[in-house]
């Protein structure tokens, strides 16, 4: 008899951070190589995982100014890489301006750019996971 392995999930937590500018929505995607995604990370132990989305924003873009108008409800990834699962929260803010945060175990920041972008263009850049995040998020803006 064969026993499957139990993979061990890792959760990871982040927000779709969203403006309203020029009549739209418009939500950040931060890019780590050819890859955009939403700030987001792994929740450390203790954290609750919208704590560790704060804190993964905080530290991934200086945005401190999050209002979860529309909730605390949440949307989660299937697996992807290695079992992780990735928990994203939408939340808005006045913010424009990113800086993006040094990850102090690779002494530089962990994305080369950011951009605002419009849901279209969003779907765009967006791998197919992160797509669907996307698409949550903006049916959650339109329903209110």
């Amino acid at each position: 008899m064969t026993q499957r392995r139990r993979r061990i999930r890792t959760l990871s937590a982040g927000v779709v951070v969203v403006r309203f500018e020029a009549d739209d929505w418009r939500c950040l995607l931060l890019r780590a190589y050819q890859y955009w995604d939403s700030p987001k990370g792994q929740v450390e132990p203790g954290e609750t995982p919208l704590q560790g989305a704060l804190r993964e924003v905080e530290e991934e873009t200086g945005i401190t100014d999050l209002e979860f108008a529309f909730g605390e409800d949440f949307v989660e990834t299937g697996p992807y890489a290695q079992g992780k699962i990735a928990r994203y929260y939408l939340a808005r803010t006045a913010t424009r301006e990113v800086v993006l945060g040094v990850n102090p175990e690779l002494g530089r920041p962990e994305h080369q750019d950011y951009r605002w972008v419009n849901f279209p263009t969003a779907h765009t850049l967006a791998s197919p996971r992160v797509r669907r995040v996307l698409e949550w998020a903006e049916h959650r803006l339109r329903q209110d």
